[in-house]
């Protein structure tokens, strides 16, 4: 302990009225009255070592924690307009990544994502934190070549070594997709949070859209649901990690092979599947291509434990947010028990993606023949059939 270092930082405090550290807190603080540190002063509580799992220690699991969509879709509607001839799909288009054209031959793709961890394991986490920020570049067709992570950590209570674990996982999983990380950012911050900036490259003349979905395709879905409600039963200890573990595998997976795949068969139309739940990210899909969709609830593919979270009710508060905001274009036509996880925020799920139905079961068995068993063709493309877009949820 550095005292003359400790009294004049707390005789500045004093002098002002507040900690320097933090204005909200007097000086002497709570902290320093109970246990003789002065945190403004560069001192430390000791570092928990029976921390607990990652979920312990954030509100909300996963993409779960993310802003809904009704409230990010409202600011993002009175910002501006980006007037660069060279940026061919930007915030306006609402897509799942950014796409800036460099030549005629070659363009960017990118992306940022950011969220709580949804698994108790740091090296898992970051696995997943990796695959999920790389999904948006998968999405539209594109390649990525380099990342920068973006974390937060409460570094002066948590040890250090769950961060390096974070990291060491995010880097493994990078490294499988060919993806370089280059840098990063670290805030020193009350809860969890990591990610990465992903860049891309792609043709400009294939990217794959998530607007061009067109009537007669068919829809093709490359992972289960449920991870939103899975990762909440954790948090709460209400699944078995023996359970989980097919959720988890699932949300460090990859979606390299079903964005290679989409590409070669043509895909007209794709995205990732994540925070908004499946209704949420078909509602966009429908509404920007002028479509209606019909969607059979009992063909969807879901991981172990889903059925038991959907009988006893443990599902986290995002699958109402997404809900009251996707039920403006859903259409229920069924009273299917997995009805609801239609709404369940996903956290690094598959690709949705529409293909012509001669090419929609080719690459279904091409998944399959890669090792993506749960590969499903869950509905299809419709005309529009009146003034607004219709999500039809049938048997």
């Amino acid at each position: 302990m550095d005292r003359t270092r400790r009294k004049a930082v707390m005789t500045r405090s004093i002098k002002l009225g507040h900690c320097v550290c933090d204005p909200k807190k007097p000086c002497p603080c709570d902290v320093f009255k109970e246990h003789d540190v002065c945190q403004c002063a560069g001192e430390r509580l000791p570092v928990k070592t029976e921390m607990g799992g990652l979920t312990q220690h954030v509100h909300k699991a996963g993409c779960a924690s993310k802003i809904g969509q009704e409230d990010l879709l409202g600011i993002l509607a009175k910002l501006p307009p980006v007037n660069d001839p060279a940026v061919l799909v930007g915030t306006a288009a609402g897509d799942d990544a950014g796409i800036y054209k460099l030549t005629d031959e070659l363009a960017l793709v990118q992306t940022v994502d950011v969220f709580t961890p949804c698994v108790d394991d740091a090296y898992a986490f970051g696995q997943i934190a990796a695959a999920n920020s790389v999904s948006d570049v998968y999405a539209m067709g594109g390649r990525p070549i380099t990342a920068l992570s973006v974390i937060g950590f409460p570094i002066e209570t948590l040890p250090g070594g769950q961060m390096e674990a974070m990291m060491r996982g995010g880097i493994d999983k990078l490294n499988e997709a060919g993806c370089a990380l280059i840098g990063g950012h670290s805030i020193n911050d009350e809860e969890i949070k990591f990610g990465f900036a992903v860049t891309g490259l792609i043709h400009p003349d294939r990217v794959v859209c998530r607007d061009r979905a067109k009537p007669g395709d068919v829809l093709v879905l490359t992972k289960p649901l449920g991870t939103g409600m899975l990762a909440f039963a954790a948090q709460i200890e209400r699944v078995t990690p023996e359970v989980f573990a097919e959720a988890q595998a699932g949300m460090a997976t990859l979606n390299k092979d079903a964005a290679e795949l989409m590409v070669e068969l043509g895909a007209g139309a794709a995205t990732d599947v994540t925070g908004y739940g499946l209704a949420g990210h078909l509602v966009e899909m429908a509404r920007n291509s002028g479509v209606d969709v019909e969607i059979h609830v009992a063909a969807l593919p879901l991981y172990d434990g889903v059925a038991k979270c959907l009988a006893d009710g443990v599902m986290p508060g995002a699958v109402d947010r997404n809900q009251a905001y996707a039920m403006r274009w859903v259409q229920k036509e069924t009273d299917h028990p997995s009805l609801p996880v239609v709404f369940d925020p996903q956290t690094s799920g598959g690709l949705l993606v529409a293909l012509a139905p001669e090419n929609a079961e080719k690459y279904v068995q091409a998944m399959r023949g890669r090792g993506h068993g749960r590969i499903c063709i869950i509905g299809q493309i419709l005309e529009r059939a009146g003034a607004e877009t219709r999500v039809r949820m049938v048997d």
